[in-house]
């Protein structure tokens, strides 16, 4: 490292903590881990996304099929990027009749990425956990569901179990173990959909991302 970039991380370092006392990323008494229960840890969540106009639904183990049909029919979509090798991915190919065409990334990029960039009109994943503090959905990509789905098509649905909503991120990589499970090239982090803004602060959504998040919790 050279003297330069020593010195300016030095002094980020002192200002972020001047005493110098390291960050416990895995202090069990995190006070932010211990604020919300279970109920009002779920309305935290809900509330903090739709304040950055995602849409959530919120659902049971038995409704949930019939919100994402709902959400098929009102926005007329023509089809459906859906996992089969997932177990809700399970599911909704066994009432295949009751959803528009449904795609299976079971292919390279390179093999079908005109048809992914533009004949796509969404895509359902699950989610890895959900934090209330900053209303965030995370992801971990994997072969069955490759980053790009929820990242190209212009809608994208994620389920979301409850009971996998914690308080904050710290929280989540605790109980969650991440450092045992195996992590994935890339977790992602989810507020909202995709989203910028220019020199003026004009909001546009859609521009790097999809332009609906949908949240559908079980």
């Amino acid at each position: 490292m050279n003297d330069a970039r020593k010195t300016i991380l030095d002094r980020l370092r002192l200002a972020h903590c001047p005493d110098s006392t390291p960050v416990k990323c895995d202090d069990q008494n995190d006070p932010v881990d211990s604020v919300l229960g279970s109920d009002e840890r779920i309305d935290c969540f809900i509330n903090r996304m739709r304040a950055v106009r995602t849409e959530v639904h919120d659902a049971s183990h038995d409704s949930w099929l019939d919100i994402l049909h709902g959400v098929c029919q009102a926005r007329s979509l023509n089809n459906l990027l859906v996992s089969p090798h997932t177990r809700w991915g399970a599911m909704i190919y066994a009432e295949i009749r009751r959803f528009p065409a449904l795609k299976d990334y079971s292919q390279t990029i390179e093999d079908w990425k005109p048809e992914l960039f533009t004949a796509v009109d969404a895509a359902v994943t699950g989610a890895y956990g959900g934090i209330a503090e900053t209303g965030t959905v995370i992801l971990w990509p994997d072969a069955h569901e490759p980053r790009a789905m929820s990242l190209v098509p212009p809608i994208h649905v994620v389920l979301l179990e409850k009971s996998r909503i914690y308080n904050s991120l710290t929280e989540a990589m605790r109980i969650q173990n991440w450092t045992l499970t195996g992590m994935p090239s890339n977790v992602i982090l989810l507020s909202g959909p995709s989203k910028s803004a220019d020199i003026e602060q004009t909001m546009t959504y859609g521009v790097h991302g999809p332009k609906e998040l949908i949240v559908i919790l079980m």
